[in-house]
């Protein structure tokens, strides 16, 4: 008998693959789709052009991961961008935000923000600094039964709190309004122009579907500046190859410790024998036993669907229907005969703007008012755009001459009004995107030879990612950290005994990092070691 089965090949699945293998364990990873890598992968969308086709870009991966499971040494790549981000704007003016760029930059606008830039950055970095040793941890989990049984949570706990206690009384304000407000409010806080405020707020839509001003937003601009890239903190990068090469890189380290991996093998059922989960049954009929079942999926996706409801408590399966799912988010990607030549900043000639990410979303009130549409209407008349074009670091994505451009766009609602189906709409929506870019650069809309379109719905379908959502639930403070995916099982455990969850919708959230996988498949083995 295998000693685990892992429902989902995304890079979660893969990364707790693997340190359950190094342990010695015997594992099998079961993916639906005919590619291992979830929403992580590399595909060719258009005769000769070939691009990640969710999940676009790098830098939450976290660097453990990276050295345990030898990523380089298996392949992957990762190249910095050469600027972090531009903004372009319609009065033919732009910002650049890079190494040592941002202050001459943001000074065009203000110079008394240019001058809060680095009181800003130090408060910032504090708190991502605390969030970065958190991401590799078990949160504190609320437990039932003698206080013998929550004494290591409490320990745990206790551990935490003296972390914040080392924090001055002024990094502990900043790490207060981070996790109650809005980005909108955090960010005029600190700057009075508008351009450096689109710029950093951009961030706290990602993914998110709410307008900037929504209490708790502040955190999801957090949690996109946790990262790193080769040693840089807070950079952005580009796998050379694509999303594909990090998680092509992560199945042959996992294969090489003897996982068996899977593809075209969705799971139906979770098997149960005595309240415990014993195995899986695939689409296809086939039983696979195991002594523990851990999942990849979005949690009400598992719960929900894959686990007969009679073995969860009722509470547990109410609020796990009511998991709050739905990013807002509708993915392109398409091919281009040549590079936007952009109105502020002219040229169809590679530039470090093209390599960056490039916002459309010239102010927070752009941005509310693409949630308020999107609310209203179903998408944003104006939409928010970020567009990038990794083909300018990473020739192998399109022909000579030629380039790739990845289009990740807000809002747009999960399900649409008035029972509206996404099938009917999609053409229209990327249409109104591609008009969008073509404003800004007016050579966009001729330049695309083809185009593959990811409405939330298509997500859904393609990938699992229920109503779209990128972070497999959202980031708000009801479904973080120690209730992430619910107060109680916050340790990668569920009501059901044998069965884990190593996705997303866990501690630390979403994004490419496989911490979530690092950090389950460690539970995993401790209770191989003593059984609870």
């Amino acid at each position: 008998m295998r000693d685990a089965v892992i429902i989902g090949g995304g890079h979660n699945g893969l990364v707790c693959a693997f340190y359950l293998a190094r342990a010695g364990l015997k594992v099998t990873v079961l993916e639906a789709r005919e590619v291992v890598g979830g929403a992580a992968v590399t595909e060719e969308f258009h005769p000769g052009f070939r691009n990640s086709v969710a999940a676009y870009t790098v830098s939450l991966l976290n660097p453990k991961v990276i050295r345990d499971m030898g990523l380089a040494a298996h392949g992957l790549r990762i190249v910095e961008r050469p600027l972090s981000n531009f903004l372009p704007f319609e009065d033919g003016s732009y910002l650049k935000l890079g190494a040592g760029k941002t202050h001459a930059e943001v000074a065009k606008f203000s110079q008394r923000d240019a001058d809060r830039l680095d009181a800003y950055s130090a408060h910032l970095d504090s708190a991502a600094d605390l969030l970065r040793e958190l991401v590799l941890e078990t949160p504190p989990n609320r437990v039932d039964g003698s206080w013998l049984a929550a004494l290591p949570e409490l320990i745990k706990a206790g551990k935490l709190g003296n972390r914040m206690r080392k924090l001055s009384l002024a990094s502990q304000r900043e790490l207060l309004d981070l996790f109650t407000k809005s980005a909108g409010d955090y960010l005029d806080g600190w700057f009075d122009s508008a351009p450096i405020k689109a710029a950093y707020g951009f961030d706290s839509v990602v993914g998110n579907y709410a307008s900037p001003y929504t209490p708790g937003s502040a955190y999801v601009l957090l949690h996109h500046v946790f990262g790193e890239v080769n040693g840089k903190k807070g950079a952005w990068g580009h796998a050379i190859g694509g999303m594909g090469a990090i998680t092509q890189a992560m199945a042959r380290a996992a294969e090489a410790l003897g996982v068996e991996i899977r593809t075209g093998c969705p799971v139906a059922e979770v098997l149960m024998e005595g309240g415990r989960a014993t195995g899986v049954v695939t689409a296809k009929g086939e039983r696979l036993d195991a002594k523990v079942v851990v999942s990849n999926l979005n949690p009400r996706l598992l719960y929900t669907k894959l686990v007969d409801p009679g073995a969860l408590p009722d509470d547990f399966l109410r609020r796990m229907r009511a998991w709050r799912c739905g990013s807002g988010t509708f993915r392109m990607n398409v091919a281009l005969s040549e590079l936007p030549d952009f109105s502020c900043l002219p040229g169809k000639e590679a530039a470090e703007h093209h390599g960056s990410g490039i916002i459309i979303a010239p102010s927070l009130g752009y941005m509310e008012r693409a949630y308020m549409d999107a609310r209203s209407f179903g998408w944003s008349r104006a939409p928010i755009v970020e567009l990038l074009i990794p083909s300018t670091l990473d020739p192998t994505l399109a022909p000579p001459g030629r380039h790739v451009a990845s289009l990740f766009c807000q809002h747009v609602a999960p399900q649409l009004p008035d029972g509206a189906s996404w099938d009917a709409h999609r053409e229209e929506v990327a249409d109104l995107i591609i008009d969008t870019v073509d404003r800004y650069a007016p050579n966009f809309k001729r330049a695309v030879l083809g185009r593959q379109i990811m409405s939330p719905l298509d997500l859904e379908r393609t990938f699992g990612l229920v109503g779209g959502d990128i972070f497999h639930g959202a980031l708000g403070l009801d479904q973080l950290f120690a209730a992430r995916p619910m107060l109680g099982h916050a340790d990668y455990r569920g009501p059901v005994a044998g069965l884990y969850t190593c996705g997303s919708g866990t501690h630390p959230g979403g994004g490419v990092t496989g911490a979530p996988g690092h950090n389950a498949a460690r539970e995993v083995l401790r209770d191989f070691a003593s059984p609870r």
